[in-house]
């Protein structure tokens, strides 16, 4: 007798749109009652999309690539918080292993960071020099899940401060090459300069974004270039800053005021149209599982609670193409006791996860 899990609801399937109920039949998603015997499961409660961190690094630790023991308790940590679909922003772990493991979140990968040498973190990213940064993105465009991650500025010790990483001649061909091998770009980008560039050269997205002002920010809106914010990452600037304080001031104060401006910034993007996503920046120095508090940083930012839930759920999977809960798509969904419309805290206790089809 085939099992199927009875979700009683209410099953939220868009911002604006809801089912009483819904049944999970050999791991499918449907909305139409099982005939015949079945060993029925019955499940209550709020049900949403699997949660998405649209800004994750599986496999990645503060010193590189880590082991599999690590990249495996790291899913599995994203998992067990409710998120089971993950941008992979840039990684040097090879983790399409995952892709054969049923019980872990499923991964669309943007390949390997790529930077300018000694511009960036140790043993994180390819270091090419801008002659070589085309051929480079071409690679990563082949090796990756239709993403590329490119390190957009970094602090320059010559000048002390953040500087953009590439002439925005060579970075506009390197976006085009990419597009031509039918990937979307993002970028690293803290400060204000760096963001002018991308957009110039007609990038799809940007991470962090701190350095938004006005004419980016109208920039961004019109050409349709999503940002991630990463705002739990953002939280950690004055500690990124402060070994810089003495040597590199600029730099110092430069952070400092991003992070002081960091909720404004992203209300401005948001309440001007630019499409924001949950992202956490997880991996590297950040712990894995913080989707929920992520979620709850936009809510500072002048969301709603619908649509800070949105940039984490449907809007996410719809912009990153994955579904959500819809007739026949694999059944990777959260259950609430809850209603999170009315308290997003509530998505950091899910009382059931239901990854393709099996409940976790």
């Amino acid at each position: 007798m085939a099992q199927v899990l009875h979700l009683t609801g209410p099953v939220l399937v868009g911002r604006e749109e809801e089912r009483p109920e819904a049944w999970v039949i050999g791991g499918r998603l449907t909305f139409e009652r099982p005939a015949g015997d079945h060993d029925v499961q019955t499940v209550d409660g709020w049900v949403l999309p699997g949660l998405v961190d649209a800004h994750c690094h599986v496999g990645l630790v503060a010193t590189g690539a880590a082991d599999f023991e690590t990249a495996e308790a790291q899913a599995v940590t994203d998992r067990e918080a409710g998120t089971l679909l993950i941008r992979d922003a840039g990684s040097p772990s090879d983790t399409r292993w995952v892709d054969d493991r049923a019980d872990l979140p499923k991964i669309i990968r943007a390949g390997r960071h790529i930077a300018r040498p000694r511009r960036y973190i140790r043993n994180y990213a390819w270091e090419v020099e801008p002659e070589n940064l085309v051929e480079r993105v071409r690679l990563e465009a082949r090796a990756g899940d239709g993403w590329v991650k490119l390190v957009g500025d970094w602090i320059d010790r010559d000048a002390g401060d953040l500087m953009p990483c590439w002439p925005v001649d060579v970075l506009t061909e390197a976006v085009a090459a990419a597009h031509e091998e039918g990937a979307r770009v993002t970028a690293h980008c803290f400060g204000e300069q760096s963001l002018r560039d991308f957009a110039a050269a007609g990038t799809d997205c940007i991470e962090h974004a701190t350095g938004l002002v006005p004419e980016t920010v109208e920039a961004f809106a019109a050409q349709g270039i999503a940002i991630v914010p990463t705002l739990v990452n953002i939280d950690t600037f004055p500690q990124i800053a402060e070994p810089a304080r003495e040597k590199f001031p600029d730099y110092h104060r430069h952070m400092l005021d991003l992070h002081a401006r960091r909720y404004e910034t992203v209300a401005a993007a948001h309440e001007a149209g630019v499409p924001v996503y949950v992202g956490t920046d997880a991996g590297g120095s950040l712990p894995h599982g913080l989707a929920a508090e992520e979620v709850e940083r936009l809510t500072r930012c002048g969301f709603s609670a619908v649509e800070a839930i949105d940039a984490a759920t449907w809007g996410a999977r719809a912009w990153l193409g994955r579904p959500g809960l819809e007739e026949g798509a694999d059944a990777d969904l959260v259950v609430y006791a809850a209603d999170p419309r009315l308290d997003v805290g509530v998505l950091a206790y899910p009382s059931e996860i239901v990854l393709r089809g099996v409940v976790v």
